[in-house]
């Protein structure tokens, strides 16, 4: 499968200098087009306060329709009817505001982010779960990542054979109730988006250097800090032991997305 590397919405928080990108995966399938993940979307860029809440004004996207998936996807020469599908890490609104383009494709997510989604329980979930999101009354594929082969380790998996063969579904609750991160085999080497696992590569990287301002959001929005920990190490260790087949991204990191964009053109070239 072939995967290209979009960002579907830059976003410019005060104290984080570098930005923070929506890093979606647009795959070719062998029936047809798949994303990981949809960014913000054009009903975003119209309408921000009712689509996005009051966490705009820290975040601060762009709000620019150029980078919406879909308007991408026609740059790209692609019919945006050929997506049929779109895997969620989860529903936050900065992942799943461009599902709306997309009315007629399966939106695939782990069965506990879409109950909690419905109904909300916390003061976080009732302000991240927006029913704005799902005006257009998606056609939510369930998953419950477990049945599947362990995949390097994480045990919680699942295969979408539905979508395509080598696109697995790996269960990393913490973030959100039912976060997910999302395994693609291109052939030649894996791409493993974390969602957001992880904020900034510096928090798995052993630097630590990670902006205060991330690493305090992740700590107020987190459905679960001890298996968001948990997730840090376990993603660490994947980082410390760099594998040629395997490339590691997330939502967020702009430098991790512009190092897999090269790694696609490098591969191009050859």
């Amino acid at each position: 499968m072939r995967v290209h590397h979009l960002n579907c919405g830059t976003m410019r928080p005060l104290t984080v200098p570098e930005g923070l990108v929506c890093h979606v995966l647009l795959v070719e399938t062998d029936t047809g087009l798949a994303l990981v993940d949809s960014g913000l979307g054009l009903r975003d860029a119209a309408d921000p306060a009712g689509r996005f809440g009051p966490s705009r004004f820290f975040v601060r996207p762009r709000f620019d329709e150029h980078e919406s998936a879909i308007r991408q996807i026609e740059r790209l020469g692609f019919d945006p009817r050929e997506v049929r599908d779109i895997v969620l890490t989860h529903l936050d609104a900065d992942h799943s505001g461009g599902l709306a383009d997309f009315p007629w494709a399966r939106v695939h997510l782990c069965a506990s982010e879409a109950e909690i989604a419905l109904q909300p329980r916390s003061f976080v979930e009732k302000g991240r779960y927006l029913a704005s999101q799902r005006a257009h009354d998606p056609t939510f594929v369930l998953h419950t990542p477990g049945s599947g082969e362990p995949w390097r380790g994480f045990a919680a998996t699942e295969e979408l054979t539905e979508i395509a063969p080598g696109l697995v579904m790996i269960g990393l609750p913490g973030h959100t109730r039912g976060h997910v991160a999302v395994a693609v085999d291109t052939g030649e080497r894996w791409i493993l988006h974390a969602g957001d696992a992880f904020y900034h590569r510096g928090q798995i990287d052993g630097s630590g250097r990670a902006p205060r301002a991330l690493t305090a959001m992740e700590r107020l929005v987190a459905h679960d800090t001890a298996a968001v920990r948990a997730n840090h190490e376990r993603l660490s260790e994947l980082w410390a032991q760099p594998a040629p087949d395997l490339v590691l991204v997330n939502a967020h990191d702009p430098v991790l997305l512009r190092r897999a964009r090269e790694l696609d053109t490098a591969k191009r070239a050859l």
